[in-house]
């Protein structure tokens, strides 16, 4: 299918799913269901593990893998997307939730849930208002330095887990400074336990990464645990995992025919939540849109951004009216998903089908389950998130970018999630209105023996006629530009007039300005008000301006603000040769002056 015939079907089908499989075969079925089946069993022990990173007891983890996903794989453009629980996101919900619950487990759940909704309306409220470009705001760098940083706050806060203590919640140093006071504590067997199944994971997954190793360790920890009793032994175990799909529920209200989740949530919740919504919302569409694109790319099929943002609102509505933490998309699961071999978003179908007949019949197998294990498939997970290959390669390709990706690591780490994602994301701004306020500004000269004008700078051998300097600034000019043109127009003039001096003859020509236009697309008062400026100063001076390539919005706003009046119709050429040209004779003294070509 092209993604013309694609994009043309999109216009007849209310539902991606139902225009996907408008050309489903038996084979897309088979390989469906495979690749379906193999996550969800990836998606299991994951699942429960991110619901103890969001603070909640496992059976939520699974619960957030049941609707939203089939919910999704109705609604979005992405044929291998694998929605759900996922660690940043977790990381973000305990973050958020936990200095609002004040230690009430009842309270805690209600606000996390209650979380997802509000995540769910931001994100389809900006997918109606088609503002997927949004997500702009967090470029590359601050996204690579904020995932590393916390794929480092993950690990960190299964240290814990790991060794049997309790070090708290709170910034990384804070654990690391915790677990310093009271590693004689540390519990062995758990530590034994925990360790084991990270160096196996590590291993398992670098030497058969189609293998489901998650699931391979649960299987082995818990018979393991359950033969030599690690829970009288010490080791914790996640015990009773509540058999059933989850009952609808509206967070925050008691509603006839709805479970009650015992507490409400006020206003004053719903305004120190929004800063942790917003952010949920704009990394978990970042996350989802970025491995999405890949998987699109590599298929060759379309994605509509602002149809993902729409659905991942919708999905997490749902996630909140079934019992679940925010979700997104993951990247781990959804290269799972495509490895195996799924064709469409069937295969997400056949994954909460999976997860909910775990829940309706299998969850008594995780009784003896020991939580090392959980948090060792975490920091198994979160290992590859640390960029350090990125890190190294924006230290060779640009120095700015290295150091907004640590600008952005360090903040988080130091100031927490929240705070790092903001840093970042206006860090990012302030590089765009750089780049913005100073755009690339170019000396031309003309390569010898031919017609082509280039950056002298980077090409030292070109020519540029005495008294004539040639000038391009590749951007629109504008007021947050139009300072810096007018500096770089007067060093033109000065040099103009330097090389005028040392021309033969007593009585030199007018040192002239050559613009090059053809880049810049339009222009404001504030540039035109610039312009007037220094086209002033230059023709005070007995010098000369002349334009070539100047285009038919940019010609009108001269002619409006005066400036082809100001410096005659003559001085302004279709090409760069002529108007260089123009310049050269007028700069040239009157004695050697050659006439105009015919």
């Amino acid at each position: 299918m092209t993604a013309r015939a694609d994009s043309g079907r999109a216009r007849g089908s209310r539902l991606p799913l139902a225009r996907t499989l408008q050309s489903y075969g038996r084979s897309d079925l088979w390989t469906d269901v495979a690749a379906g089946l193999t996550v969800g069993v990836v998606l299991i022990p994951q699942g429960m593990a991110y619901a103890l990173i969001a603070g909640l007891p496992p059976e939520y983890g699974l619960y957030a893998a049941v609707v939203p996903m089939a919910v999704y794989a109705l609604l979005g453009t992405s044929r291998h997307m694998s929605v759900g629980p996922a660690a940043m996101a977790a990381l973000l919900v305990a973050s958020g939730v936990a200095p609002l619950a004040g230690g009430d487990p009842a309270r805690y759940l209600t606000i996390a849930i209650f979380l997802s909704a509000l995540v769910g309306a931001i994100q389809l409220l900006m997918g109606l208002a088609r503002a997927g470009f949004l997500v702009n705001l967090l470029s590359h760098p601050v996204l690579a330095g904020f995932t590393s940083a916390a794929a480092v706050m993950i690990a960190t806060s299964q240290l814990g887990g790991l060794t049997g203590l309790s070090l708290g919640t709170g910034h990384v140093h804070e654990i690391l400074a915790a677990l310093a006071e009271r590693w004689r504590d540390t519990h062995l067997l758990t530590l034994t336990v925990g360790g084991s199944a990270i160096a196996a994971g590590l291993g398992l997954r670098a030497g058969f990464p189609r293998l489901p190793v998650p699931m391979m360790i649960v299987a082995a920890g818990t018979a393991a645990s359950w033969i030599f009793g690690f829970g009288d032994r010490g080791v914790r175990i996640v015990g009773e995992v509540p058999s059933g799909l989850p009952a609808p529920a509206v967070p925050g209200l008691a509603i006839p025919g709805f479970q009650d989740l015992g507490a409400h949530v006020s206003l004053a919740d719903v305004r120190a939540l929004l800063p942790v919504a917003v952010a949920i919302a704009l990394v978990g569409f970042m996350e989802s849109i970025a491995v999405s694109k890949v998987y699109a790319s590599r298929f060759r099929y379309d994605l509509d951004a602002d149809q993902e943002l729409r659905a991942l609102g919708v999905s997490n509505l749902a996630a909140a009216l079934f019992q679940s933490f925010p979700v997104t998309g993951g990247f781990s699961r959804t290269a799972v998903n495509a490895d195996a071999g799924a064709k469409t978003q069937v295969s997400a179908l056949v994954s909460a089908g999976v997860i909910a007949v775990t829940l309706l019949f299998l969850t008594p197998l995780f009784h003896h389950l020991p939580r090392a294990l959980l948090a060792a498939i975490i920091v198994v997970a979160v290992s590859g998130l640390v960029d350090v290959k990125g890190a190294k390669e924006l230290w060779s390709i640009d120095r700015k970018d290295f150091a907004l990706m640590m600008a952005t690591f360090v903040a988080t780490l130091a100031l927490g999630i929240e705070e790092g994602i903001l840093i970042g994301a206006g860090l990012s701004m302030a590089v765009v209105l750089e780049q913005i306020t100073r755009p690339h500004i170019a000396l031309l000269g003309r390569v010898p023996g031919t017609d082509r004008y280039v950056d002298k700078r980077r090409n030292p051998n070109t020519e540029v006629p005495e008294g004539v300097s040639i000038l391009r600034m590749d951007a629109s000019l504008f007021y947050g530009n139009a300072e810096g043109f007018r500096d770089a127009l007067r060093e033109c003039f000065a040099s103009a007039e330097e090389r005028s001096r040392r021309m033969p003859g007593e009585a030199g020509g007018s040192p002239s300005i050559v613009i090059d236009a053809y880049p810049v697309n339009r222009t404001d008062s504030t540039g035109l008000h610039v312009l007037h400026e220094v086209f002033t100063e230059i023709l005070g001076a007995g010098g000369r301006v002349f334009f070539a390539g100047v285009k038919g919005p940019l010609r009108d706003k001269l002619e409006v603000g005066g400036i082809i009046a100001m410096l005659g119709p003559e001085c302004f050429y279709p090409e760069l040769r002529g108007a260089v040209d123009a310049a050269t004779r007028a700069a040239a003294p009157p004695e050697v002056r050659m006439p105009a070509a015919s």
